[in-house]
């Protein structure tokens, strides 16, 4: 069985400290890197701060302040006692995310893929097909830690829950499809509908041609997002017409119609659910009796709902149904959870920062260590924030759509192609003395930035810590596994949680 890596009481004491640690610096967390020489960023660290970082090379800047297991660890000045307790209570009182469990994780890639980088050793081709290597690697891992637990707790069914947004939902994979539900429903009209959509299934389910073609048109190139809400909101009810009210599951949870036990129990999982759905499914997990066990594996922790932004950018509300309505959908956040962190002085989290939580340091760490061209992505955007507000002073972080290989550019090519994604035009004529300057000081850019990622993974690890004192508060002991290779698959930290006082013979 499954122990909590961490007592209940030191739980709360940790909620604690992190959230103290993010109030004192939240003006790092909360800041954008474009916005650095626009709003003066540099400027806001205290002045021995900037001499300490200032002049640094990204390889020191790496070993020095993101590397918590540097050994030998020089520097060229002496750093400010401040600067030194941040870096050591950010890593100290963050989760530790290396995987121990049988691989190794000293280079970017995992053992699994050293002889051909594109398939895993260890899945057969029907596990491969049309699926990433990242995914390769999460699906087997998370898999064997699904199969542990499903043995352990006698469980013959998982419910594997996802958002339904990649390109491997429509395609040939083998993954089985039994319908589709709404996770925001309560938990007994959510079980209701799964029972459902498991009578009805015979087969892995299709999507309708023209539904399918309707779902592909409105999933463009990420670097293209111009889908427009009404599109959105048509596939939203087209979905909703699948998906029963809890009358209509009650009148088919009969004999007669269905041969299925609608209270089966069962293991819940969700890989990588998106915002507020893996909250949702530990919520499930806590009401409904047939969920004995569950694995959480979360991302895009800026999707969130908070109290201050219950409509984060880029998610879309379902319509309301019959059984519940969008109000009452919306009453539980995504953040915090726990009673015990929603009355902790300091605990709110805002978009930025848990958008922040979301980047892969390990990948960061590696660009400062090998000095990459691409640390120079982050100063040519700020560069290009000042000359968009130069311009149009109302414009602030517009979007700019990926500018492929912009770190091999020079500025003015690279200013050239961006400009006219915001509506400049590409030969707009620009200070390039001041450009010069600013470019000088891609250095404290990177500094910079540094200490946000340095933030990141406390921001992450107090997100995750409310949910499992959210569990702790409901009577449930869970644990935090660092189940991928941290440099292959950012989110790598799995929630496990397991109902022991139950009966499973």
């Amino acid at each position: 069985m499954f122990e909590a890596n961490i007592s209940d009481q030191q739980q709360k004491e940790l909620a604690s400290k992190l959230a103290s640690l993010l109030s004192t610096y939240r003006y790092i967390s909360d800041s954008y890197i474009i916005e650095f020489f626009s709003e003066g960023l540099w400027e806001t660290l205290p002045v021995s701060w900037q001499e300490a970082l200032g002049n640094l090379a990204p390889p020191k800047i790496g070993d020095l302040l993101l590397d918590k297991d540097c050994k030998d660890r020089r520097y060229s000045s002496v750093w400010p006692l401040s600067l030194l307790a941040l870096r050591t209570a950010a890593h100290t009182l963050s989760f530790r995310r290396e995987a121990h469990i049988g691989e190794s994780t000293a280079g970017t890639v995992p053992d699994e893929f050293q002889c051909n980088h594109s398939q895993s050793a260890l899945l057969g081709h029907i596990f491969r097909k049309h699926v990433k290597p990242k995914k390769q690697h999460e699906i087997r891992r998370l898999g064997l830690l699904v199969k542990k637990l499903c043995d352990q707790m006698n469980c013959n069914h998982v419910v594997d829950v996802g958002s339904g947004q990649s390109e491997e939902a429509w395609g040939p994979t083998p993954r089985h499809v039994v319908g589709w539900v709404n996770p925001k429903a309560p938990w007994d009209v959510f079980i209701q509908q799964l029972a459902v959509t498991s009578c009805k299934s015979t087969g892995a389910k299709t999507i309708p041609d023209e539904k399918k073609q309707h779902m592909e048109d409105l999933h463009p190139e990420p670097h293209c997002l111009q889908t427009k809400v009404e599109d959105l909101e048509t596939v939203l009810q087209m979905q909703s017409n699948d998906i029963l009210s809890s009358e209509t599951a009650a009148k088919m949870l009969t004999p007669t119609n269905c041969r299925s036990k609608p209270h089966s129990a069962v293991v819940l999982t969700g890989l990588h659910a998106c915002g507020d759905l893996s909250a949702t499914l530990l919520r499930h997990f806590a009401n409904c009796p047939q969920i004995r066990a569950i694995t959480s594996v979360a991302c895009c922790y800026m999707k969130i709902s908070t109290q201050d932004n219950p409509n984060p950018p880029g998610v879309f509300q379902p319509p309301a149904s019959s059984d519940f309505t969008l109000a009452q959908s919306c009453a539980e956040y995504g953040y915090p959870m726990s009673n015990w962190v929603r009355e902790l002085p300091g605990h709110q989290l805002s978009y930025k920062a848990r958008e922040g939580a979301c980047h892969a340091i390990e990948d960061y760490l590696h660009r400062l260590r090998e000095d990459s061209s691409l640390l120079r992505t982050h100063c040519y955007r700020a560069i290009l924030e000042t000359i968009i507000r130069d311009q149009r002073p109302d414009l602030r972080r517009p979007g700019i759509q990926t500018i492929k290989k912009s770190h091999l550019l020079s500025f003015p090519e690279y200013a050239q192609l961006a400009l006219p994604r915001v509506g400049l035009p590409a030969d707009l004529n620009f200070d390039p003395i001041s450009v010069d300057e600013m470019l000088a000081q891609q250095g404290k850019v990177v500094a910079y930035f540094s200490l946000v990622l340095l933030l990141a993974p406390v921001v992450e690890t107090l997100v995750l810590l409310d949910r499992m004192i959210y569990l702790q508060e409901r009577g449930f002991q869970s644990a935090l596994l660092p189940l991928f290779n941290a440099a292959f698959s950012p989110r790598n930290l799995v929630l496990v949680a397991v109902k022991v006082n139950e009966d499973y013979s």
